[in-house]
């Protein structure tokens, strides 16, 4: 691909990140975007046939990251043994958060994007979808202690889907407010903190 190419798709990209950080995927206008570029609509679908793909380029591969590393992380647990899965189930949620906002702050703009403009989009359910791998890994982990003969109490779930969509949301927030990364690193080990206590009184084993 030629420079006067790469040149003409960075222009795109941000000329589509400035219209969908301002209007969101729904009222994104791809007229809009292609009159700031003076290109003309044919010569924009030598790049991409739609808003669609155009904002998947944006947001897909950050999407794609978030969901494998948090993916990840939860199997490399479950794999453990699993009289060591108390002991090590702080460091290995730890490591994943800190790992996915890394990320994020190192493709900040995007995956704003990502959080803010997918609504109309299959990547609105981001949240979502990390909710339903959470809420599964936290029954499996329920029914280990079980056989470790420490066996949780029962919860209510509806309360698990509030607590659990809470604690993402919570943290998603760090990457919307754009925090020096210093600081971000430091509110997500106090909210670390706050919901490990927390579910460690919810499950008896505080």
């Amino acid at each position: 691909m030629s420079e006067q190419t790469l040149s003409t798709l960075e222009r795109i990209h941000q000329a589509a990140r400035a219209e969908f950080r301002e209007k969101g995927f729904p009222s994104a206008s791809l007229r809009s975007i292609v009159k700031s570029l003076g290109m003309t609509t044919g010569a924009f679908y030598g790049y991409y046939p739609s808003k669609e793909a155009l904002y998947e380029a944006l947001v897909g591969p950050h999407y794609n990251y978030l969901i494998r590393r948090f993916r990840q992380a939860q199997s490399e647990f479950a794999h453990l043994p699993h009289h060591r899965q108390p002991d090590e189930l702080g460091s290995f949620s730890g490591g994943c958060m800190f790992d996915m906002l890394h990320y994020a702050y190192d493709h900040l703009e995007e995956c704003q994007l990502l959080l803010t403009a997918s609504e109309g989009t299959r990547f609105a359910g981001l949240v979502d979808e990390m909710v339903e791998i959470e809420v599964t890994a936290t029954h499996d982990y329920m029914a280990v202690l079980g056989e470790l003969g420490r066996p949780a109490p029962c919860l209510d779930p509806r309360l698990e889907h509030i607590l659990i969509t809470g604690m993402f949301r919570t943290f998603f927030e760090l990457i919307l407010h754009a925090m020096p990364l210093e600081e971000a690193e430091n509110y997500l080990r106090q909210m670390r903190a706050f919901y490990t206590a927390g579910w460690l009184e919810v499950m008896g084993q505080s």
